[in-house]
């Protein structure tokens, strides 16, 4: 087990506010790795958590490391070695969905240069957006990924995405036309990648993925229900060194 490995056990809200107002709540887990020292679980247990390649952006028969950096090569960033953190979830007895995947990327000297936001929806497809945060983890980057069928592609991304410690805190809100239609936060506790609080975050959210996936896909129907509108998907051009 790698000795820098977290677990937080984190509470996810989505709040929708135009043209429909919808909110709901889920708890949920997320790891917290250094992309080059994943974790590898004793074998009993190995099918509470598997990082796969596959699962994030680039070439499923490269590394996580690699790929990052090559992402980032098509954006003229450089790391020069410098320290890649990853949160996300990992697969459980096979199945995993990251809405999105958080990466903080460091120079050779340790300083953060950026954060990359890796955004999936349930259609397959994956996005990366290129953040350069201030001081408190704040950005702006603009919208162009399809993620919800009752959301089009217009308006801006506004994160707030510290470097997780004792506490997690992340955001991410839209703004379109002056309003926030939508918001997204993660909050959470860190804890040691211990075999205890593994099991515990296993038993206090089975499945975790899958009980994700069907928490977004149970308020899609809510909304499909209130006769919310829904958007057709436009093409999802691939984005180099991504999918």
């Amino acid at each position: 087990m790698s000795a820098t490995a977290g677990i937080y056990r984190t509470s996810i809200a989505h709040v929708r506010r135009t043209p429909l107002k919808n909110a709901f709540t889920y708890r949920s887990y997320s790891w917290y790795v250094d992309v080059d020292h994943l974790p590898v679980l004793p074998r009993l247990l190995k099918p509470l958590a598997v990082f796969s390649v596959a699962d994030h952006l680039g070439d499923p028969a490269g590394t996580l490391r690699g790929n990052v950096e090559g992402f980032l090569a098509t954006r003229g960033v450089a790391l020069d070695g410098g320290r890649i953190t990853m949160l996300a979830s990992a697969r459980v007895f096979g199945h995993v969905f990251n809405p999105v995947s958080l990466y903080w990327c460091h120079n050779a000297a340790g300083e953060l240069r950026c954060v990359v936001a890796e955004v999936h929806n349930t259609y397959g497809e994956r996005h990366c957006y290129l953040l350069e945060t201030d001081d408190a983890g704040r950005a702006s980057v603009p919208k162009e990924f399809y993620v919800s069928p009752f959301n089009d592609v217009e308006g801006q991304y506004r994160m707030k995405l510290p470097e997780p410690g004792e506490r997690l805190a992340v955001s991410i809100v839209l703004e379109r036309g002056g309003h926030q239609p939508f918001i997204a936060t993660m909050d959470g506790k860190r804890h040691e990648a211990t075999v205890p609080n593994i099991l515990a975050a296993a038993l206090a959210v089975p499945l975790a993925p899958l009980l994700v996936s069907a928490q977004i896909r149970w308020q899609g129907i809510k909304l499909w229900a209130r006769r919310l509108p829904i958007i057709k998907k436009p093409h999802h051009p691939s984005q180099e060194a991504v999918q």
